[in-house]
């Protein structure tokens, strides 16, 4: 029986003209049907926003409740989401327990997918969804999860509080229909040019080696190269005096593999676009048009510039084909004069290194990640189903999330862990009120024990948080530091391409042309950056590219940013 409904709606939603309300409804007979055996009398929502009684929502609840929910963890950490000290002071304080359906992180991708199309194995809520702009709006076409923006405005103060101070928030979370879909998960650690992630792949060069050649730290690319020939040509000096076991590499990198990718030391040259946005390739120019970076007089110089570097076998050989965990081990051996990484404490100590300014080539610019400004951002961190057969609850309970003094321990750890360890300790701020303090690690990795504690989920850590609520945590401080030190004063790129949720036809629009378009560019990057390539072949490039559709992509990101621009203007 389940088979024969699931066929059925699965052949009806793939037509469009049946709409979200035949499909929710489809979705909600296959759901009764399937749940029927196994859940009885439970109802499916049909996204009617279903309003009740505040007082009920009271935490705690004077009756214990029970809502399901589906979360991840991280391998080799605590299975049992009840177990972590933060859900249960959770329990205590709302009287609310979550049967979880816990799954491995590793084992997410696979089996969310299966849960989200079963309905039998849909929770009241998925707590860390990481849903994707598409399937957030599948999803919402199919019924299975329902549309949040009155639940948000009625009973989670706390978000909407969030919201009414940053209203790009809930704009990044509005579709074009006006429907809030999921619940985000947003960490302010500065804005605008200061902001944390306006730079990912930060470059560092090893200050040991500087200081024992006598060298100064680059500024200009010719000045780079010629270091990288010092760490070359005096690697047996290198190795003598510091120990070193292998081989000396002037520069290591993984090309095309996210903040590891070299494509910062190419902001130089021609326009000084870089390639900043390495899944999209594009970029937005000072006049409002976006631009594909992949396809500038810019990006082209700076492969070629790349290619004389690795023919002087300053690169990495294995930068093409290395895995994380062989990028990191080589460098702990403390083999890199040059690497790459979000911070190079996961690459090798802090003391023997410092970042490598924004290079000049031609000009000297650093255009920032696109969706930077608003700092750290995900809109499909957290989903109501169909099945929750009393969303005003779940979304009160999700609601305690976003309270001031949650958020930070969701998002890094807690105190009071029957552990050795603490992420937190309760102190006392200014005004003399309970603060997160950060505690001191010793030779604890931050990441394992905020993956031992930390549960994730839908948060919200705004700026004016840090010394009220919560301590800024050290490697995020220096690395702040580290911005706008070696970096703010060269971002000189007026814009960057906002977190705009488009519609589910363009989103897959999108999502296909973009398939195309970065298997073409990363793959011609690393090609030419190891075996170089002529004018012809670039030329050939760029038709290949316009085959691929790149100007209709183009199209579409400009439709969307200019109405964007439009609707910012008329709020101002």
């Amino acid at each position: 029986m389940r088979n024969r409904f699931y066929n059925r709606f699965h052949n009806r939603y793939k037509n469009r003209r049946y709409g979200r309300r035949l499909a929710a409804a489809a979705l909600a007979v296959c759901m009764a049907v399937s749940l029927a055996g196994c859940a009885g009398k439970r109802k499916i929502n049909d996204g009617t926003f279903r309003p009740v009684d505040e007082e009920t929502l009271q935490f705690p609840l004077k009756e214990k409740a029970t809502l399901t929910g589906m979360i991840s963890y991280p391998p080799s950490t605590e299975s049992e989401p009840n177990n972590r000290t933060i859900f249960k002071r959770l329990k205590e304080q709302t009287n609310v327990e979550i049967d979880w359906t816990a799954i491995q992180s590793d084992q997410w991708p696979d089996k969310i997918s299966l849960n989200m199309s079963d309905p039998n194995k849909l929770t009241d809520f998925i707590f860390s969804a990481g849903f994707s702009d598409s399937n957030l709006l599948k999803y919402g076409e199919y019924g299975a999860i329902i549309p949040l923006e009155e639940y948000i405005d009625a009973y989670m103060p706390n978000l909407k509080s969030v919201f009414d101070k940053y209203p790009e928030y809930r704009t990044m979370c509005t579709d074009v229909n006006g429907h809030i879909w999921a619940l985000p998960w947003i960490e302010q650690l500065g804005s605008n040019k200061t902001a944390i992630q306006t730079i990912g792949n930060m470059s560092f060069i090893n200050k040991k080696w500087l200081d024992f050649l006598k060298l100064e730290i680059p500024e200009t690319v010719e000045e780079f190269e010629e270091v990288l020939i010092a760490f070359r040509d005096h690697a047996k000096e290198l190795q003598e005096e510091f120990g070193i076991e292998g081989s000396i590499i002037p520069m290591s990198c993984i090309v095309n593999n996210g903040d590891q990718d070299p494509a910062i030391l190419i902001n130089g040259f021609g326009e000084g676009y870089g390639d900043p946005d390495k899944d999209r390739h594009i970029a937005v120019t000072d006049d409002r048009k976006v631009i594909c970076t992949a396809v500038q007089e810019g990006y082209k110089k700076g492969i070629e510039w790349l290619n004389k570097l690795y023919e002087e076998k300053l690169i990495d050989p294995e930068a093409f084909t290395q895995e994380w965990s062989t990028y990191v081990s080589k460098g702990k051996s403390g083999r890199y004069g040059v690497c790459f990484s979000w911070d190079v404490g996961n690459i090798d100590n802090l003391k023997d290194w410092v970042p490598l300014p924004v290079l000049t080539a031609d000009t000297r610019n650093l255009t920032p990640q696109n969706g930077s400004f608003t700092s750290g951002f995900d809109r499909g961190r957290c989903v109501v189903t169909s099945v929750a057969e009393n969303p005003a609850l779940v979304c009160a309970w999700l609601d305690q999330m976003y309270a001031p003094m949650q958020s930070p321990q969701n998002n890094w750890g807690t105190y009071g862990e029957d552990d050795e360890f603490d992420i937190f300790e309760m102190g006392k701020n200014a005004d003399g009120e309970d603060m997160l303090k950060h505690a001191p690690l010793g030779d604890a990795s931050p990441v394992e024990v905020r993956e031992a504690e930390a549960v994730g989920g839908p948060l919200a850590i705004l700026d004016e948080y840090y010394d009220v609520y919560v301590t800024c945590p050290d490697d995020a401080q220096y690395r702040l530091d580290w911005i706008k030190e070696y970096y703010t004063p060269d971002m000189h790129t007026e814009y960057v391409y906002p977190n705009i949720f488009m519609s589910r036809d363009d989103t897959e629009k999108l999502s296909n042309l973009q398939a195309d378009i970065q298997k073409a560019i990363n793959a011609k990057k690393a090609d030419w950056i190891m075996n170089g390539f002529t004018d012809a072949d670039w030329d050939k490039y760029l038709k290949d590219l316009e085959a691929y559709g790149l100007s209709e992509y183009l199209e579409l990101f400009q439709t969307y940013l200019d109405s964007y621009n439009a609707q910012t203007a008329a709020s101002e």
